[in-house]
């Protein structure tokens, strides 16, 4: 009888020790913070749910305890720990304490993922398609004939290539009016047009900018870098009008524009100033690109804001990183002038010493959109025909985490994915 006693124990005991969990670190103890996400897609994606422990060593990750997660890791090299359930329990005890700026968030279905960007662009031209590769986080493709044919719906996430929705072809004409890239993105941007029932190029991205703006508007999460973000509201703002110049739509600017400019249909930006020269490669006085040429690489930097884990879930999940100073980058658009941005709008990141903001977010409708300026997170001062950026260098990049954080975002929406 006292060795079945015993036997009993031994197997409670077991039992015990082996009902664990697996802790992702996303502090500096971590390997691979990009990859790391991608494992939390993974999860996601096979049908397991997993919590997200807001500003807990970094953000970390809280994943089941099962085999096939565990393999995962030591295949992708992401750093992990086990945890035994008391660990886990303690915890959450001190995350729920109300002095604790900490909070856990549940993750529950990986979101399905849309890039919209034109056929013959390769992962690397685009920081979010560069490290959501590296990261493993599956995608599809659309571009401007799956937008207007209503194709958004199909998901709920939506990334912005580093596109020109004023119709000005990005205004490179000055410098590559005669560089064969430039002849050919014109001409097919044209027969698109053609080919959907737009006279002009203008018209036709200004169509698409209403439409994911009527998409975001039911539900749907928009996030987008560079001139995706500037050039976007811009277009709204122009709706009744052309900002476009002969060279870009066959005929010349609108006199009046500057009375007919629209900011309440705007997501970010309100009371800014074309750029009405064509030969300037520069959109409107929304980019703070020459308040950076002041400052150097060195002592370019900007800063994340801290938000209330508790009450401020959202942008909290926004800014999960391992630092809150991070090393600016350069881009078409590099940043956003402060004057510039509406109140309603959060901001997230900062330059203060020059007024700039990096990094804002705001809800429209349904649904929600995030703007981040710049190109490439690890790449200053990225120039057409740079070669591109190797992650496997970079493992650890704060900047690039940012962009991860808004990919797991919708994942945390408690909502039916949109019909």
């Amino acid at each position: 009888m006292r060795y079945i006693f015993t036997i009993i124990i031994t197997l409670f005991f077991s039992a015990q020790l082996f009902a664990s969990s697996i802790l992702v670190p996303m502090d500096k103890a971590q390997a691979n913070h990009l990859k790391a996400y991608g494992i939390a897609y993974f999860v996601l994606e096979n049908g397991v749910t997993m919590e997200w422990l807001l500003n807990y060593r970094g953000g970390s990750f809280l994943l089941p305890h099962l085999s096939a997660i565990e393999n995962e890791l030591v295949i992708r090299g992401v750093s992990y720990e086990i945890v035994a359930d008391g660990q886990v329990n303690n915890i959450k005890r001190n995350i729920a304490s109300p002095e604790v700026n900490q909070e856990v968030v549940q993750l529950e279905v990986a979101p399905k993922i849309a890039v919209y960007t034109p056929g013959g662009k390769q992962p690397w031209d685009d920081a979010v398609t560069l490290v959501m590769e590296y990261a493993e986080i599956p995608y599809d493709k659309v571009y401007d004939s799956t937008v207007i044919a209503g194709g958004l719906k199909e998901y709920d996430w939506l990334h912005l290539h580093h596109e020109d929705f004023t119709g000005q072809y990005g205004k490179f004409y000055s410098a590559y009016r005669n560089a064969q890239w430039y002849r050919e993105q014109v001409a097919t941007l044209e027969a698109s047009a053609q080919s959907l029932g737009f006279s002009k190029v203008s018209d036709m991205k200004l169509a698409v900018a209403e439409t994911i703006k009527s998409y975001v508007f039911s539900g749907g999460f928009l996030f987008t870098m560079c001139s995706g973000t500037d050039s976007f509201d811009i277009a709204l703002a122009a709706h009744e009008t052309d900002i476009a110049e002969q060279m870009f739509d066959g005929d010349g600017v609108d006199p009046n524009y500057k009375s007919k400019l629209d900011f309440n249909k705007t997501l970010a930006f309100e009371n800014f100033e074309i750029i009405e020269n064509p030969m300037e490669y520069e959109y409107s006085t929304i980019d703070g690109t020459n308040r950076h040429r002041r400052i150097g690489e060195k002592d370019d930097i900007f800063t994340l804001f801290e938000f209330s884990a508790k009450w401020d879930v959202v942008p909290t999940m926004l800014t999960q990183n391992h630092t809150t100073i991070l090393k600016n980058f350069y881009g078409q658009t590099t940043d956003f002038v402060k004057d510039y941005i509406k109140s309603s709008v959060t901001i997230m990141g900062e330059s203060k010493a020059i007024e700039t903001v990096k990094y804002v977010h705001g809800e429209l409708g349904l649904g929600t959109w995030t703007f981040y300026g710049g190109h490439d997170p690890e790449d200053y001062q990225h120039r057409v025909g740079d070669p591109h950026t190797d992650l496997s260098l970079h493992p650890n990049s704060p900047g690039y985490r940012l962009i991860l954080n808004n990919v797991l975002f919708p994942a945390a929406k408690k909502k039916k994915r949109k019909t």
